[in-house]
């Protein structure tokens, strides 16, 4: 744990050391929310309802899923970097815990995330986004739905780490890390109502970790448009979300350290 605080705060002092990595990282989840809001607000019909405001807080849930998601992309970038600069090398000379760097890395992304995750919270609510806008929430309920969200994305970038330490280069990296992750945002339940999908590809979305987050988030948030699904997932969306999570960092974190202990710059 000691070795990877220590790798953790190496990462997040160049962060700070390079401001236009969180500067480009607020940006895009910030076009995402303003351009969904506006310009496919009127038209999307969220149950029998095509008001935009309803819309608005059907949206927020999404995005905020899409943003700790897309990280990812940037936690392959970076390992891939340090492999091909050969810091990775020197990592491994050192004596310290295999894992570390790994952990390290990923524990200043989600720090990160955090901090993007709390700015896009102020921008949806200047834009019109009100939790508890269909059911009752509380504080409690609103902090464990973000709760689930950082925990989505903190799993999703050791599949970034992995990705990066398969990869030869930063742009192969950026590459890897999003091509599948638009099929995984897009077919969900994130930004349209899953009712309005042919019968296999609602299935698939329905069953999808990343439908289950924000399910659970929406029903965390009382926002409008739960899925009304007779799915596992969408019937049990916060049980759903912390499984897939938990097994997804189990599974690619032990795969990561594996590839980590062969991986050559």
């Amino acid at each position: 744990m000691t070795d990877s605080l220590v790798i953790a705060r190496r990462n997040l002092i160049r962060m700070t050391r390079i401001p236009e990595m969180i500067l480009f990282g607020l940006i895009q989840p910030i076009m995402f929310v303003v351009l969904f809001t506006y310009v496919f607000g009127g038209s999307m019909k969220i149950g029998d309802s095509t008001d935009p405001d309803v819309y608005k807080n059907f949206l927020m849930a999404g995005i905020f899923a899409q943003t700790v998601t897309f990280a990812t992309a940037g936690a392959g970038a970076g390992i891939a970097d340090d492999m091909h600069k050969g810091l990775i090398d020197r990592f491994r000379s050192l004596p310290m815990a295999r894992g570390a760097v790994l952990t390290g890395r990923t524990v200043a992304d989600l720090v990160q995330t955090a901090l993007t995750l709390l700015v896009l919270a102020m921008v949806a609510l200047l834009v019109g986004w009100r939790p508890g806008s269909v059911d009752s929430t509380n504080l409690g309920k609103i902090l464990g739905g973000f709760g689930l969200l950082l925990l989505l994305g903190y799993a999703f970038t050791w599949i970034g780490a992995l990705i990066g330490l398969s990869v030869r280069t930063p742009e192969a990296a950026t590459s890897g890390g999003l091509i599948w992750l638009f099929p995984v945002t897009f077919i969900s339940s994130a930004f349209v109502d899953s009712a309005q999908m042919t019968p296999w590809l609602r299935h698939i979305a329905e069953w999808n970790p990343f439908s289950a987050t924000v399910q659970a988030c929406r029903l965390l948030f009382g926002d409008p448009g739960l899925s009304q699904s007779d799915a596992w997932p969408m019937q049990h969306p916060v049980w759903a979300s912390l499984i897939y999570s938990v097994l997804i960092v189990v599974i690619f974190r032990t795969l990561a350290v594996r590839k980590y202990r062969s991986a050559t710059a």
